[in-house]
């Protein structure tokens, strides 16, 4: 969780702190005009776990700062969870006596800074400025630096994968592979509509259960998968983008991906299940596909002149047929490796069998209907760049389940009072 919620950290902490400035400013407002009777409850204990004590003002610090990460659920109720979670860590690590300096907090609070382009000092001005004070951030900071190095010490061996279990989750040696279960959220975007895109996606990060997730895709989606609420049938890992799968391999069920950007749109992805499967799942050396480029990007009149294009190819040689005597910049044939493919065409690619077609995606700010055929795919006989990526996937997948069973004994052993 911990890594999850910094990843969400660093790819929207600038947009979350504009999106909540005013209902943080109102909240230090009334924090500030308190009388000191309320301003000593707020630092009275709220709950204790075993002799440690969180107090409310640490439960209405957290909710800020949360809710600042975009972390999925309630950010009361997850600041609660969260805290009591930390209580149980810093308990396991004062035995083991992991303490971490002040030179690695610090050095990890300038990390957290990087990734959102600020230096340190600017960062805790603007966090400050939005009711979160730095001890906060440090305190988020200083558990994250000791569990993760006390889980690493206590874990790492027992989870790294066996060269054969990479095999298998790549697809390889005919062993078996990873299968994901996505709904996908496709949204045009124009300079016309991106504030209503930007409060749209910015709705779809909040959104905790997959029913949501789908009501949303059925009434926004471009794709055609909207009539199913934007539920994708399973599908190989391998036929993602390479630059998604270790997006989605990081996600559990439930979790939605960050708004990924693409040419005239954005999109979104929602976990519904991972598995393994027998038989191979090979990656893919090259792929080859075709665009045909129609004007009027998604009019009637265009999605009628594509799908008729769509009802007259069986294969991509047809589409020479269809562009004969016309501008040659209207077909593009292409053969690629997977990571040179535009994310949106490699994503569309994947739902795609060879001599499919797709009428989702379009260019030139959406006045361009693209209909895409996919020609081809050529295997990959050799070793894949992305082994290590699969690798460290496996490993923080393992540590992550390693480290939650972990607090769930340590939660059943503690006695926890909520005032």
């Amino acid at each position: 969780m911990q890594t999850l919620l910094t990843q969400a950290f660093s790819a929207s902490l600038i947009r979350g702190i504009s999106r909540t400035a005013a209902a943080l400013s109102l909240t230090v407002a009334l924090f500030g005009t308190a009388a000191p009777v309320a301003a000593q409850g707020l630092f009275s204990p709220a709950i204790t776990v075993d002799s440690a004590v969180i107090t409310n003002y640490e439960l209405k610090q957290r909710a800020l700062f949360m809710g600042i990460l975009r972390a999925p659920g309630n950010p009361e109720v997850q600041a609660r969870e969260e805290l009591i979670k930390d209580r149980l860590k810093l308990a396991e690590l004062a035995k083991v006596g992991i303490i971490p300096t002040e030179e690695e907090i610090t050095a990890g609070m300038t990390e957290l800074a990087g990734r959102a382009s600020l230096g340190l000092n600017e960062f805790l001005k603007v966090l400050q400025e939005n009711g979160i004070s730095p001890e906060t951030v440090r305190d988020y900071t200083e558990v994250g630096i000791g569990w993760r190095e006390y889980i690493s010490g206590r874990f790492l061996a027992q989870a790294r994968p066996s060269e054969e279990e990479i095999d298998r989750a790549m697809g390889r040696a005919g062993s078996g592979g990873v299968q994901v279960l996505l709904s996908e959220l496709i949204v045009p975007l124009n300079e016309q509509n991106a504030q209503q895109v930007q409060q749209l996606t910015d709705h779809v990060g909040t959104l905790t259960t997959l029913a949501a997730f789908s009501a949303t895709a059925s009434q926004y989606s471009a794709s055609d998968s909207r009539s199913n609420g934007g539920r994708l049938p399973w599908m190989n890992l391998t036929k993602l983008p390479p630059q998604l799968q270790p997006v989605v391999l990081a996600l559990e069920p439930g979790e939605i991906t960050e708004p990924l950007p693409l040419q005239g749109a954005v999109a979104m992805f929602q976990m519904r299940g991972v598995r393994e499967t027998t038989g191979g799942s090979q990656r893919y050396a090259a792929i080859e596909y075709a665009a045909y480029y129609i004007p009027g990007g998604r009019s009637p009149e265009a999605l009628a002149q594509g799908q008729e294009v769509v009802n007259r190819i069986d294969t991509c040689d047809d589409l020479y047929g269809i562009a004969k005597d016309q501008d040659p910049s209207l077909l593009d044939r292409q053969s690629l490796v997977p990571a040179e493919i535009p994310q949106d065409i490699a994503i569309e690619l994947a739902k795609l069998d060879p001599n499919e077609t797709s009428l989702n995606l379009t260019r030139n700010e959406g006045q361009t209907l693209m209909v895409l055929m996919l020609c081809g795919r050529t295997a990959e006989l050799g070793e894949g760049e992305s082994r290590e990526t699969v690798a460290n996937a496996l490993v923080q997948q393992r540590m992550g389940s390693l480290s939650d069973s972990l607090l769930e004994q340590l939660r059943a052993d503690a006695l926890i009072i909520e005032k």
